[in-house]
């Protein structure tokens, strides 16, 4: 054992040491305790790849960023991934990869139509309108809180290029109508992943990963995601001319693809003609995109790293957690809509909604005022209706264009009547118990008979 390993040892066994003295004390829930909606789930290993990762001093992207990308795109049985610094940044990086020049008559230019939906987190939408697209906005179907496929046909011109939407909180949308829409006009798909990380949907007679049955897809590594970094996102497609242009857009827009290191792996990086660039230029410093810098850390990735391999047990204790809330809530369908999988789907549940019923007898802002009382954390649905955000203000103001087709009335009974509270792994049963008795509690007291 050469010094430096031993030395390392040493470190590593320590951090495992600090783990336990720090973070592994076992605190059972008790009435007064805050239940957040979402966190950090995670143990020794975390901190040890950490540790590890920062003592190679490699900061940008490394060996552990490439065992991630690697082990995710096993995970998702997708042929690439490529980790990004958050699930916002992967979408951008998702709708860009389809403006491409590379991409021929089926790029997005400025000017063409994307549908999506309003009901949702604004990176969803903001790609589009950022890049000078139009976005076109359907309404959504309760309880499903997804995009009501119904709709599609009718928001369809001569100027769509694509979806994009979100399965919202975990739930798959209807992946085979989607889907079987977008191929049949010959339009791209982007599966907005990040709140469904683990989530299946049965497309075609097959059971697959949301995220991986469009051209590309998305996750977020944000704390109170499935898994965290910290920070960090990743896109995934099977789709290598695709894969590509992301990691171009990702990485300044260089149209060289060599790994972070390494030099020549195409064997042509000086014996190439690019644009009205000298013959021979150095490929590393061509640029075929107007591109960014949205790589990830090395350390980021580590933690990714420990996650992952935890991502089937968080999978599955979300799972539990929504069935145990739903199990205990769902005799109150007189006060609230409650959320329901669509068929062919198995959520990976992000949170649980609840919508509250017209004469229930009580308001949105009664019942989460009184949890947020009783140390229950809640949250809305996202932007709720994303039209009525100042930044719409703005788009108005400036005569920018989006198209609404139909009208948006479950968009709005959204923003005005549903919240969600957590399901996420770090929850006991006790704490679900909790929530499921106050809930209990506010709709006997303040509920219609």
């Amino acid at each position: 054992m050469t010094k430096e390993e031993e030395l390392r040892q040493k470190v590593l066994a320590a951090t495992k040491e600090y783990y336990t003295y720090q973070y592994d004390k076992n605190k059972s829930f008790s009435d007064g305790d805050r239940i957040s909606y979402g966190g950090r789930v995670f143990d020794e290993q975390e901190l040890v790849n950490l540790v590890d990762a920062s003592l190679d001093f490699w900061l940008t992207t490394g060996r552990y960023c490439k065992e991630f990308e690697t082990e995710f795109a096993k995970f998702l049985d997708v042929k690439y991934c490529s980790l990004t610094n958050s699930g916002s940044s992967a979408n951008l990086l998702a709708f860009m990869a389809l403006t491409s020049p590379k991409l021929g008559d089926r790029s997005i230019k400025k000017g063409d139509e994307v549908i999506t939906v309003a009901a949702g987190f604004p990176t969803t939408v903001a790609p589009i309108i950022q890049y000078g697209a139009i976005p076109v906005f359907v309404d959504i179907e309760l309880p499903s809180y997804n995009i009501d496929v119904r709709m599609l046909e009718k928001a369809l011109s001569d100027k769509t290029k694509a979806v994009m939407i979100a399965h919202t909180l975990g739930n798959p949308f209807d992946l085979q109508a989607v889907k079987d829409f977008c191929d049949m006009h010959q339009l791209w798909l982007i599966e907005d992943n990040c709140d469904a990380l683990g989530s299946r949907y049965q497309y075609n007679g097959t059971w697959k990963y949301t995220g991986t049955i469009g051209d590309i897809g998305t996750s977020s590594f944000y704390p109170p995601h499935h898994m965290t970094m910290g920070e960090g996102g990743a896109v995934y497609t099977n789709n290598l001319q695709l894969k590509r242009i992301v990691e171009s857009f990702r990485d300044w827009g260089r149209d060289c693809w060599c790994p972070s290191g390494n030099d020549d792996t195409c064997k042509h990086r000086f014996s190439q003609q690019f644009g009205e660039l000298p013959r021979g230029y150095d490929h590393k410093y061509v640029y075929s995109h107007f591109g960014y810098n949205l790589k990830v850390t090395e350390m980021q990735a580590a933690i990714g790293c420990a996650q992952l391999r935890k991502l089937p047990e968080f999978i599955k204790k979300r799972r539990e957690n929504w069935q145990r809330l739903y199990d205990g809530l769902c005799d109150l369908d007189k006060y609230f809509i409650l959320p329901q999988p669509i068929k062919n789907a198995k959520p990976s549940w992000f949170g649980f909604l609840l919508t509250v019923q017209e004469g229930a007898g009580f308001s949105r802002e009664a019942i989460v005022t009184y949890l947020e009382k009783q140390g229950i954390q809640t949250r809305m649905l996202f932007a709720g209706n994303l039209l009525k955000h100042p930044c719409f203000d703005e788009m108005r103001q400036q005569q920018r264009d989006y198209r609404v087709v139909g009208g948006l009335e479950n968009t709005d009974k959204v923003m005005h009547q549903t919240f969600w509270i957590g399901v996420y792994p770090g929850m006991t049963d006790a704490m679900i118990d909790f929530m499921v008795t106050k809930i209990r509690e506010f709709t006997k007291n303040r509920g219609r008979s």
